[in-house]
């Protein structure tokens, strides 16, 4: 009954803004585009530090914001849940149940609402406020034949066996098995801008949410993207960090004193063979190839909006799910081991040393507590509500939570939230934009696994298992190198009491401590 009286409310605000509003041009709502990657370091893109070619997405930070401490969830699809419902995933579970999503919320206000790409949950984004929706229910695909077990004329049988549900619409595909020429980070973009082209499209705002699952595992790409990359990364882990490093100093992303790089996490370069480094380094040319190839489609989307006269007046937002991955699934699904690492046969990651280096300064990675596995490089560009002064770096720390209420704020006093699920937990980040402070009273808070964390001012607390608590002070340590607890322990009680508080509140039950099986 409830989400039935949700619906109505949703048709009666689209009805009364078609009645007053035909010629309405929506000036005072940004068009937005919500772009989220898939395990990609801290450091890839070339505004965050990274060797890797990706001018389109060096040109928004350049003529915008980035964000040095916005917070993800460390894993995919907690994280997904935060961005779309503004709720920390406690409150939730793997299929969105107890929430509004953005699509739903902005579609009162009269948004025309799109998703394209990756969802990692089962029920179908079309069901839930999105007038299109293309792409997959799952975490993981072949991003050249994502049927998985079915092998097109001429090609091997595609590496990772994995085989989700893909959905167009209202359409239900068990057996999504594409053409040659698919390959996935290019045919998202593609189904995106036949939406951004449609001839009505100025007539409303529009929110687009474009997920692409790149780079995430199976690491491929397109041979020629991989050929830019020949050679450089032959000098192996520690020489990448260095120079990535040293990048974001020069830059002011960083500074030394505040911001030390952390010791190698995980590095067997020396070790190994000159066969084994040629085959690492390869691993590194597909990884960026493919963060490569998301630049060139961001380009592409740039441009539609660019043609249309609209980027102006469109917010666009760039993230990352969660730190890069360390994983190395290659036993969860049948591969050619004879296969060219980056085609279709072939199934391969880039593995925990090349994780910590993409990472740069942060330590570890994807699902842990430390600020390598939480910590977004953000992007925002929105040229008529952003402060004017170009290539802004700002560190006030933001998470996930923050984005729908910022995208309802922007909507406008017609944005309807219904009042049978969680309020937000999130704040707007508007002020942000406009050079002010944030009003934020709470702390941040995380948990996943067997990662638990607070984040309050300069302060965060982490735990994790069993393991004792760690205290560090952001502001002089950004990379977690100096454990501060036994120094002040009344603060680590103050803190943990409010993490188990949260806790309690998100998920009505007290916090067990959790051990490995």
């Amino acid at each position: 009954m409830n989400r039935f009286v949700f619906a109505v409310l949703l048709i009666a605000s689209l009805f009364q803004r078609a009645v007053l509003c035909q010629a309405d041009d929506f000036t005072s709502q940004p068009n937005i585009v919500l772009i989220m990657t898939d395990d990609m370091g801290y450091s890839d893109l070339g505004c965050f530090g990274g060797e890797i070619r990706t001018p389109n997405l060096d040109r928004l930070a350049r003529n915008g914001m980035r964000f040095t401490q916005m917070y993800n969830t460390s894993k995919c699809w907690t994280t997904r849940i935060s961005l779309l419902t503004g709720l920390y995933h406690q409150r939730s579970d793997r299929n969105f149940t107890n929430t509004a999503l953005a699509g739903e919320v902005l579609g009162t206000a009269g948004y025309r609402t799109w998703w394209s790409g990756k969802h990692h949950a089962d029920f179908n984004p079309y069901d839930r406020g999105f007038d299109h929706f293309a792409g997959f229910l799952g975490g993981a695909i072949n991003f050249w034949n994502p049927d998985g077990r079915t092998a097109r004329k001429g090609e091997a049988i595609p590496g990772w066996g994995a085989n989700y549900d893909w959905a167009f619409d209202q359409k239900i595909i068990k057996d999504y098995h594409p053409d040659q020429g698919f390959y996935a980070t290019d045919d998202f973009t593609d189904w995106a801008l036949e939406w951004l082209q449609e001839e009505s499209v100025g007539s409303r705002p529009f929110f687009l949410y474009l997920a692409y699952n790149a780079p995430h595992w199976p690491l491929h790409a397109h041979r020629s993207d991989i050929q830019k990359y020949d050679g450089v990364y032959d000098q192996g882990y520690a020489s990448i960090r260095r120079q990535r490093y040293q990048r974001q100093l020069d830059s002011g992303l960083f500074t030394h004193d505040s911001a030390r790089l952390s010791s190698p996490e995980h590095d067997e370069w020396d070790s190994l063979s000159d066969e084994g480094k040629a085959e690492e380094a390869l691993r590194m040319q597909i990884h960026a190839a493919m963060v490569d190839r998301v630049d060139q489609n961001v380009g592409r989307v740039l441009k539609q909006i660019e043609t249309s006269g609209q980027l102006s007046n469109t917010l666009i937002l760039f993230l990352v799910d969660n730190g890069a991955s360390h994983e190395n699934p290659g036993k969860r699904g049948p591969r050619d081991v004879n296969a060219p690492m980056g085609t279709v046969g072939s199934f391969e990651s880039i593995g925990q040393s090349w994780a910590n280096a993409v990472n740069t300064p942060l330590r570890k990675w994807k699902v842990q507590g430390l600020e390598g596995g939480i910590c977004t490089p953000m992007i925002a560009h929105w040229p008529k509500g952003i402060s004017p002064d170009a290539n802004v770096i700002c560190r006030t720390p933001c998470h996930l939570i923050d984005v729908l209420p910022t995208l309802m704020e922007l909507a406008g006093d017609s944005a309807v939230y219904p009042d049978d699920v969680p309020a937000v937990d999130g704040i707007s980040l508007t002020p942000l934009f406009r050079g002010e402070k944030l009003a934020r009273t709470d702390p941040l808070f995380f948990q996943y696994g067997g990662w638990q964390a607070v984040r309050h001012h300069q302060w965060k607390l982490v735990q994790q298992r069993t393991k004792p608590w760690e205290l560090y002070d952001l502001s002089r340590d950004r990379t977690e190198t100096d454990n501060l607890a036994s120094r002040y322990p009344q603060k680590v009680e103050q803190m943990k009491d409010r993490w188990r508080a949260w806790y309690r509140d998100c998920t009505e039950s007290e916090w067990r401590t959790r051990t490995r099986k």
